[in-house]
């Protein structure tokens, strides 16, 4: 019986052969990947509303004096 390897074993694989260099750009690369596709949905939680509550809690913290200044 014939296994095949999925897309993801064979990437997996492929990075495990990668030289020291470039698994450090290829790292690089992914944390910057991320980091965009993490601000794009702060913004469009903040475009929907989604963080008007916290906001909201955090403005009335600070009116309340619960605050500090760090």
């Amino acid at each position: 019986m014939e296994t095949t390897m999925s897309i993801l074993e064979q990437v997996e694989a492929t990075i495990l052969t990668l030289p020291l260099n470039e698994f450090q750009q290829l790292r690089q690369w992914f944390f910057d990947i991320d980091y965009q596709l993490w601000d794009q949905q702060l913004e469009q939680d903040i475009l929907e509303g989604n963080l008007d509550a916290l906001g909201e809690e955090a403005i009335a913290d600070f009116k309340a004096g619960h605050c500090r200044e760090i």
